[in-house]
């Protein structure tokens, strides 16, 4: 049997980075692929958005993301409506249940409650734009 010793600081520094990752990050399984999405945090939007479309692309189930939502089922809608619909629908639910459960819960108010995935997406962006020039000063 082996014996380390580390030091508190060391300690509880290993303790503090476990914590982070359990609480600001979500990790799920894509086709034997780990994929993790980082918890929006309010300065993260960037990453935050490019993990959410990598995971949905991932699970192919971004469907709701690229594209409007389909006109409502009618009793004489085409068999091409109607199979283009459910993969929507299903593809609505997990990303709209992906972006919500990956978002700090105090910075969900104000966001719209009864919307598709895109919507969400798009105000999500409003709230968190990110300036042209963060990129330029963060490259230089």
């Amino acid at each position: 049997m082996c014996t380390y010793t580390v030091s508190s600081d060391t300690l509880f520094a290993l303790i503090v980075l476990i914590l982070y990752i359990a609480y600001f990050t979500l990790t799920f399984s894509v086709n034997n692929n780990m994929v993790t999405i980082e918890v929006l945090t309010g300065s993260n939007f960037k990453k935050w958005k490019e993990d959410i479309e990598f995971a949905m692309e991932m699970a192919d189930v971004d469907l709701s993301l690229v594209t409007d939502k389909p006109g409502d089922l009618t009793v004489t809608g085409t068999d091409d409506e109607k199979l283009v619909h459910a993969p929507w629908m299903k593809s609505n639910r997990i990303c709209l249940l992906s972006m919500r459960r990956s978002i700090l819960d105090h910075l969900k108010s104000g966001m719209p409650t009864d919307c598709t995935a895109k919507e969400l997406m798009t105000a999500i962006s409003e709230r968190y734009r990110v300036s042209s020039n963060a990129d330029i000063g963060s490259l230089l």
